[in-house]
């Protein structure tokens, strides 16, 4: 799958003077606001719960759409920073201009889909206005509702003026996205005729870059129409996601990962682990695996932790002659551990549309976790060169990194304690762990400014976290279609019919998901491929916690299955090599996770045990 690099780079924007300027600022300081108000209204009421015995009316109500404005503003962002997901990047191998056709056709399909989505978001509001529903303190639910709409019309505008540099093309793009948008009003008017031309156009643009919401987002309005389903249940889809109780924890979650990375805990953590591990024989690789896993698990993007960390690791790994083709396949490689380790996003993801309980996927996910970890080490540690002398422990450099890092080692506890306690929700415990990194990186190590790093760094977190959600939604849309089409109960028909044995079914599976992973974001592929899989394994007797394991680790695959595979984008833009040396450079962790994936496949007590014990 292709992806820009830039998407999940954390940067310096350059400055924009006048009134973009102000616009860009003020967008900013919004995502900004709203990410902290997610973050204290959960704060409040544990405060308020546990000292005064009161709390703040429907104060989760709110934080929950408090996730739909971050995902619209993050999303106006994303687009204007041009750093959206794409599924492919055919485009950029073109001729020049042929390449400026491709981009103009792709943003008139993208036009033409992200205005239906705002025409389909203002009937959904209309609706809900007429409904009269309130959130809390004489606050319309509309109101808030409101923001997918107007979203989306400042998304067309923006996939306008990012479409060319110049005024000639930009009409040029204005103008077919008018006539496709007519075609489709008048094709429409005979639901049956839109469906294969609608799609294949939407396809097309797919392969000349257009972002995936709008391939997702255009797919379903495409099939809606032509089941002449009213398109109105697109917005509502995606609203009814993002108001779901457990999925403010994305967001804070991940707002805690970018205080992390953004300070010093990566230096302070390589120091600790250097310092503990660095004594033994292949100390390097395993330092690398175990952070870079670490890192992944709190941002929620691989990327992040290959930009962030490639960097400080790949001269660690050098500095005791570890070959710098492996080196780089190690790096690449353990940033893809995170979607196992909780509070990993995928989990969560995964709990919400599968119908099963955080804690009870953050238990299932600690073994296989260490299996795969303990794998891609053992790897790691084989092809550290044994003629470089390990660096003798030193018992005074071990205690001063430990002190040093002390904070952000407790990071987990809060986390796992705040869970543990029963007393929090997985919200509220996102909320405090994110304000603990906060505090941690501004106020006691003093990494980040408040006024100056802050602000950057929760507009960079609501830009990623915007894209995703915006995926999600239309996803979610797309996903519905195809329950209501029955493709789910057919899927599970067929498959019985064809497939007698549980464990020829699960090969079957994990050969699947393999292709999922590799050409599906791991957001979509959850929300698309999940409600698909869940009714066939229960058919076989597996458990969904069982499954969604061997989902979430066939996912780690497909971040470093070649050619197409998230992670060698993201290490080749780092690193500077080319993609095929990247992927040269994976294929021995590939074969060696794929393994992993076969025991916790094969395994079922290595997902189940840990929750068991619980029940």
């Amino acid at each position: 799958m292709s992806q820009n690099p830039d998407l999940l780079l954390p940067r310096t924007r350059p400055a924009r003077h006048g009134w973009r300027g102000v616009l860009h600022g003020g967008e900013d300081l919004a995502l900004t606001l709203v990410l902290g108000a997610m973050v204290l209204l959960p704060l409040a009421e544990i405060l308020l719960r546990g000292v005064f015995r009161i709390g703040i009316a429907n104060a989760a109500t709110l934080v929950q759409h408090l996730v739909l404005v971050v995902g619209m503003l993050g999303a106006m962002v994303a687009v204007r920073e041009g750093r959206l997901l794409a599924l492919s990047s055919l485009d950029n191998s073109l001729p020049s201009g042929a390449r400026e056709a491709a981009r103009v056709f792709a943003a008139a399909v993208a036009m033409v889909v992200a205005g239906f989505l705002c025409y389909a978001g203002y009937e959904f509001v209309l609706a809900e206005r007429a409904g009269g529903n309130m959130l809390a303190y004489g606050i319309p639910q509309w109101a808030v509702q409101a923001a997918m709409p107007l979203g989306f019309a400042f998304i067309c505008l923006r996939l306008l003026t990012g479409a060319a540099q110049s005024l000639a093309l930009r009409a040029a793009t204005a103008l077919l996205a008018a006539a496709l948008a007519y075609i489709a009003v008048r094709v429409g008017a005979d639901p049956g005729a839109l469906v294969t031309p609608g799609l294949a156009v939407v396809f097309l643009a797919a392969a000349l870059g257009a972002p995936v919401f709008i391939v997702l987002g255009g797919a379903a309005l495409v099939l809606f129409t032509g089941a002449d389903l009213p398109i109105s249940a697109i917005p509502l889809n995606h609203y009814q996601l993002t108001v779901n109780p457990s999925l403010p924890a994305i967001p804070l979650f991940t707002l805690a990962g970018y205080f992390l990375a953004e300070g010093g805990a990566a230096q302070r953590l390589i120091r600790v682990f250097k310092a503990l591990f660095g004594s033994f024989r292949g100390g390097a690789a395993l330092v690398t695996v175990l952070l870079t896993g670490f890192f992944t698990s709190f941002t929620g993007a691989s990327g992040v932790t290959i930009l962030a960390l490639g960097g400080l690791l790949l001269p660690l790994l050098l500095g005791v002659k570890y070959p710098e083709r492996a080196g780089i396949g190690l790096i690449t490689s353990g940033c893809s551990l995170g979607v196992l380790l909780p509070p990993a996003l995928p989990l969560i993801l995964y709990a919400i549309i599968a119908r099963q309980p955080i804690e009870t996927m953050f238990l299932a996910a600690l073994l296989p976790a260490a299996v795969m970890t303990a794998m891609l080490a053992w790897l790691g540690m084989r092809r550290q060169p044994r003629d470089v002398a390990p660096i003798p422990f030193d018992r005074r450099e071990a205690g001063a990194a430990l002190w040093d890092a002390k904070w952000e080692l407790a990071i987990p506890l809060v986390t796992f304690g705040g869970l543990a306690s029963g007393y929090v929700t997985p919200t509220e415990t996102a909320a405090l762990t994110a304000l603990y990194a906060f505090f941690i990186e501004v106020a006691v190590y003093r990494d980040l400014s408040l006024t100056r790093d802050v602000p950057r760094v929760m507009a960079e977190c609501g830009l990623l976290v915007g894209g995703i959600i915006l995926i999600l939604g239309m996803a979610l849309g797309f996903t519905n279609y195809l329950i209501d089409a029955q493709i789910p109960d057919q899927a599970t028909e067929w498959v019985r019919a064809t497939i007698s044995s549980p464990v020829t079914f699960l090969l079957a599976l994990n050969l699947l998901l393999l292709l999922v992973g590799a050409f599906m974001d791991i957001y979509s592929a959850i929300i698309v491929v999940t409600p698909l899989i869940v009714p066939i394994g229960l058919a076989f007797g597996i458990d969904p916690v069982h499954l969604g394991i061997i989902f979430l680790a066939n996912m780690e695959l497909g971040f470093l299955t070649p050619p197409v595979g998230m992670n060698l984008f993201f290490a080749s833009y780092r690193f500077g090599k080319p993609m095929a040396e990247v992927a040269r450079a994976v294929l021995p962790s590939l074969g060696v996770l794929a393994l992993g994936v076969i025991v916790i496949t094969y395994v079922p007590a290595l997902s189940t045990w840990l929750p068991g014990l619980i029940k």
